[in-house]
C-alpha cells in the first residue's frame, strides 16, 4: 500500500498535463500511486496518460466514457485509490521540489491527522510567483494536530481541495465524494474541515497553482457559475443534518456571501444580461441560510437586498474614488520630485564636505561595509551613512539614509567619498572633487560588461550606453587578482583607477578566529558536530525560475544525518536539515560557519577559497551556462576541489571523503594561488590608505604560507568520510 494516492484529472490540458505528471513522478519520495484521469478530453490527455503508465508502474490510468466534470472526475480516481493519503491536484498545476517528502515528514511529525493543509503559490505565464496571502494561517507554532475551533481561520483559506493531505480511511468513513458542477470543492472541503477530528498544517509551498491566460474554468463566462448556490445548498445541507456543527454556521454564513460577491464583480464569469438574475437568486440564499446575529458586511447587506443598481452604482463610485485617489497620488509624487530635484539643484551649488562619506550595496553588505568599516578605523574623522530602504539591513556603525528623501539627495550632492557595488542614482551628477569608488562583483567566471553584447539572453535589458555614462563617473575600481584587473578594464572601459589591492569583502574571513567560527554556528542554528556545506549556486540567465538544480533533501538523506546544508539560493528553500541563510545580509557568515562550499558558477568560489576549505563545484548544465551567459575559463579544467557532473557523482564525492581529501586540496591550492593573492585581511586598509590618505605603496599582501585563516568545524574533528550507502541504489534515487 503506497503512502499516497495523487489524484489527477485532466481535460484539456493537454500542453500542461506532461509537467503535472513530471512534478509528481520526480518527487523525492517515490512512495505513491499516481491515478491520472481521462475525462474523455478531446485532445490528446488520454494519449499522454497512457505514454506514461506504460513507462512508469506508479501511474493507474482511468479513462471514462463521457465527460463528467472536475469533480465526478476526481470521484473515479478516489475509487481506485489506495495509498493512506490522498493528494488531488489538477492537470495543469504542479507539485513544488520535495513537496511530498515534506507532507510525508510533517504528517509523520503531527500523528497522522485526518487532513493536513499546506500552502501554494500562484504562477504566472511569464514567470512570477505569488505566495498565498493567508499563508499566516499556516504557521506550525503551537500543538498540532488541533481541531478546527482551535484554528478557525483555516475556513479563510482559499477552499480548493488541492491544498490538503487527506487520510484515506477518514473520507472513506464519511462517504465524502465531489459534487457535480461548477464550484466543487466548496461541498467538499467546508465538510471535510469541519468534520476532521485532527488537523495538521505544513508552512510550505507544495503547489505551484498555475495561473492561465486563458482557458481555465473559472476564468469562462457561463452560466455555470449559477451552480454556485447547488453547492452552498449542499454546505449547508450537511451542516444540518448535524446538529454538532451548528456552531459553524455564521461564518459558513459569512463566506457564502462572500463568495456570491466575488463571482458577482469579477469581470468575465457571468453572461452579459445575467447580473440581475444572479443576485435575486444570492438575495433568496441569504434569506434561505441566514443566520439571526449575523454581521453582515455592506455587500452582503446588497445582496440581502438583491439592490443590483445599487450594487453596480457603489461599484462606480469605489472605481472613481480609486482613480481620483490614484492622480492625487501621481500629482503628490510629482510635486515631490519637482521639490527633490531643485533641492538636489541647490545642494550641488554649496561647498563639498570633505569629511562625509556615503556607502550604498545592491544586496547585503559585501565590500562597501568592510569599506565603512575601514574608513572609519583608518580616518576616524570622516562621518559615515549607509543608503537602505526602511527595514532594510544596515551595518553598524553609519547613520541610515533613506532613498528619495531630501536628507539623501543632500548626501550624494555634498559627500565627497561615494562608494557602492552599484549604481547610486541615474540623476546623480558626479561634481569635481567627488571620489567614486565602485565594488563590482568579485572575480568574474561569466562574461560581464561590453561581452554581454554578443550575450543576449544574460543581457536582458541591460543599457549599454547607460552603463559607460556609469563607467565615466568611477575613480577606482577595486579588483582581487591580475585576472579581475585585466578583465574589468577591457569590459567596462573608462578613465578609473584599478585597486588590485583584494577585495574587502574578504577581510572578515582572513581575520576570524575559531572562536567566531562558532559563535556564528551557533547564531545561525549549526547543530554542534555537524558538517556544515554551504550551497550557493549562481543566477541561471537561461531558466525562467531560479529554483535550485539540486534535491538537497535527497542528498542529505544519502549522506545521513552528520551532514546539514545552508542553503543561499534565489528562492527560499527549506527541508530537514536545511538552514536558510538566502536574506542573510553578510555572507562571510554563512561561510565561517560552514565546513564546505558546494557551488558551481557563483563568484563566491573564488572568496571562499581564500578560506582554504574544500570546495566542490557542481557543473551538470556546465554547457547550458557557456551558451548563454559565456565564460572565461572553462572551471571543468581549473576546479578549486572536486567536480560533480550529476547529482550521483556529487553524492559520491561527499560519502566517499573525496571532497576533503589530497587531490582536492591541491587543485584548491593551485586556484589560491591564482585568484587569492591579496585575500590576507588588509584588503579595506590599503584601499582607504590610497583613495583617503594618499599613500601610494600598499602594505605587502602576506605570503599564502604564512596566512591562518579560521579553520572549520570539520577540520578539528577526527570525521573524514561518511559511510556509503550500504546496498544497491533504488531505482527511484537514481538519475
Amino acid at each position: 500500500m503506497p503512502r499516497f494516492s495523487v489524484i489527477v484529472p485532466a481535460y484539456k490540458v493537454q500542453a500542461y498535463l506532461p509537467e503535472c505528471l513530471d512534478s509528481v513522478l520526480s518527487q523525492s519520495y517515490p512512495d505513491l500511486e499516481l491515478i491520472a484521469v481521462d475525462d474523455c478530453s478531446p485532445d490528446a490527455c488520454g494519449a499522454v496518460i497512457d505514454e506514461y503508465a506504460a513507462r512508469d508502474a506508479r501511474v493507474k490510468p482511468v479513462h471514462l466514457d463521457a465527460n463528467q466534470g472536475l469533480g465526478r472526475a476526481r470521484n473515479a480516481g478516489l475509487a481506485e485509490a489506495t495509498g493512506d493519503y490522498l493528494v488531488f491536484l489538477d492537470g495543469d498545476d504542479t507539485l513544488t521540489p520535495g513537496a511530498l517528502r515534506a507532507v510525508a515528514d510533517r504528517l509523520k511529525e503531527t500523528g497522522d491527522p485526518d487532513v493536513l493543509v499546506f500552502d501554494y503559490a500562484r504562477t504566472y505565464w511569464d514567470g512570477r510567483q505569488v505566495r498565498n496571502q493567508l499563508a499566516a494561517q499556516l504557521t506550525e507554532q503551537g500543538p498540532a494536530p488541533f481541531r478546527l475551533e482551535d484554528r478557525p481561520g483555516l475556513l479563510r483559506v482559499l477552499m480548493v481541495a488541492w491544498n490538503k493531505a487527506y487520510r484515506r480511511d477518514f473520507v472513506a468513513r464519511h462517504g465524502f465524494t465531489f459534487p457535480p458542477g461548477y464550484y466543487e470543492d466548496t461541498p467538499w472541503t467546508f465538510p471535510v474541515l469541519l468534520t476532521a477530528e485532527s488537523l495538521a498544517t505544513l508552512d510550505r509551498v507544495c503547489v505551484h497553482y498555475r495561473q492561465r491566460r486563458r482557458g481555465s474554468i473559472l476564468g469562462t463566462t457561463s452560466r455555470s457559475h449559477f451552480d454556485l448556490f447547488e453547492q452552498y445548498d449542499r454546505v449547508f445541507a450537511y451542516v444540518e443534518e448535524r446538529p454538532e456543527l451548528a456552531r459553524w454556521r455564521p461564518e459558513l454564513f459569512r463566506r457564502m456571501l462572500d463568495h456570491y460577491a466575488v463571482v458577482f464583480t469579477r469581470p468575465g464569469r457571468l453572461p452579459r444580461g445575467s447580473h440581475g438574475e444572479f443576485l435575486r437568486r444570492a438575495r433568496a440564499h441569504y434569506r434561505r441560510h441566514r443566520v439571526p446575529g449575523a454581521r453582515p458586511r455592506l455587500r452582503h447587506g446588497l445582496i440581502r437586498f438583491g439592490l443590483h443598481r445599487t450594487f453596480r452604482a457603489l461599484r462606480l463610485a469605489a472605481a472613481v474614488r480609486r482613480r481620483g485617489l490614484r492622480s492625487a497620488l501621481r500629482l503628490a509624487r510629482a510635486l515631490r520630485t519637482g521639490a527633490l530635484r531643485l533641492h538636489y539643484g541647490i545642494q550641488l551649488r554649496l561647498p563639498l564636505r570633505s569629511d562625509r562619506a556615503v556607502f550604498a550595496a545592491r544586496e547585503g553588505y559585501g565590500d562597501p561595509a568592510a569599506l565603512e568599516e575601514a574608513f572609519r578605523a583608518h580616518a576616524p574623522r570622516l562621518r559615515t551613512a549607509w543608503v537602505a530602504t526602511p527595514g532594510g539591513a544596515v551595518p553598524p556603525g553609519p547613520r541610515r539614509l533613506t532613498p528619495g528623501t531630501a536628507a539623501y539627495w543632500t548626501a550624494l550632492a555634498r559627500s565627497r567619498y561615494l562608494v557602492s557595488d552599484a549604481r547610486f542614482e541615474r540623476r546623480l551628477r558626479k561634481r569635481p572633487g567627488q571620489v567614486v569608488v565602485r565594488a563590482l562583483e568579485g572575480t568574474p567566471l561569466g562574461h560581464a560588461g561590453l561581452d554581454l553584447l554578443e550575450r543576449p539572453a544574460a543581457a536582458r535589458d541591460l543599457d549599454f550606453a547607460e552603463l559607460l555614462r556609469d563607467v565615466d563617473q568611477w575613480d577606482y575600481v577595486l579588483s582581487g587578482n591580475r585576472h579581475a584587473t585585466l578583465t574589468w578594464e577591457r569590459v567596462l572601459p573608462g578613465g578609473y583607477t584599478t585597486l588590485e589591492y583584494g577585495l574587502p569583502r574578504n577581510d572578515a574571513l582572513q581575520r576570524a578566529t575559531a572562536a567566531d567560527v562558532a559563535r556564528i554556528r551557533q547564531k545561525l542554528g549549526v547543530p554542534e558536530g555537524a558538517v556544515a556545506v554551504l550551497y550557493a549556486p549562481a543566477h541561471r540567465d537561461h531558466r525562467r525560475t531560479q529554483r535550485p538544480l539540486l534535491d538537497l533533501e535527497r542528498i542529505l538523506r544519502r549522506l545521513g544525518p552528520r551532514f546539514v546544508v545552508l542553503a543561499r539560493t534565489h528562492v527560499p528553500v527549506r527541508g530537514t536539515r536545511i538552514i536558510d541563510v538566502s536574506g542573510h545580509p553578510d555572507l562571510a557568515e554563512p561561510c565561517l560557519a560552514s565546513d564546505a562550499l558546494l557551488t558551481d558558477y557563483a563568484p563566491v568560489l573564488f572568496d571562499y577559497a581564500g578560506l582554504d576549505r574544500p570546495i566542490v563545484v557542481h557543473t551538470e548544465d556546465w554547457a547550458a551556462y557557456e551558451a548563454c551567459r559565456g565564460a572565461y575559463f572553462d572551471l571543468r579544467r581549473f576546479p578549486p576541489g572536486a567536480v560533480a557532473r550529476s547529482e550521483d557523482e556529487l553524492i559520491d564525492i561527499f560519502a566517499s571523503g573525496h571532497w576533503r581529501g589530497s587531490r582536492s586540496a591541491q587543485l584548491r591550492a593551485a586556484f589560491r594561488e591564482r585568484f587569492c593573492p591579496w585575500d590576507d585581511g588588509r584588503a579595506a586598509e590599503r584601499v582607504v590608505r590610497r583613495v583617503v590618505l594618499g599613500e601610494t605603496e600598499p602594505p605587502p599582501a602576506v605570503p599564502l604560507a604564512d596566512r591562518t585563516p579560521a579553520p572549520s568545524s570539520c577540520a578539528r574533528s577526527p570525521l573524514a568520510t561518511v559511510p556509503q550507502p550500504s546496498g544497491p541504489v533504488p531505482v527511484t534515487e537514481s538519475r
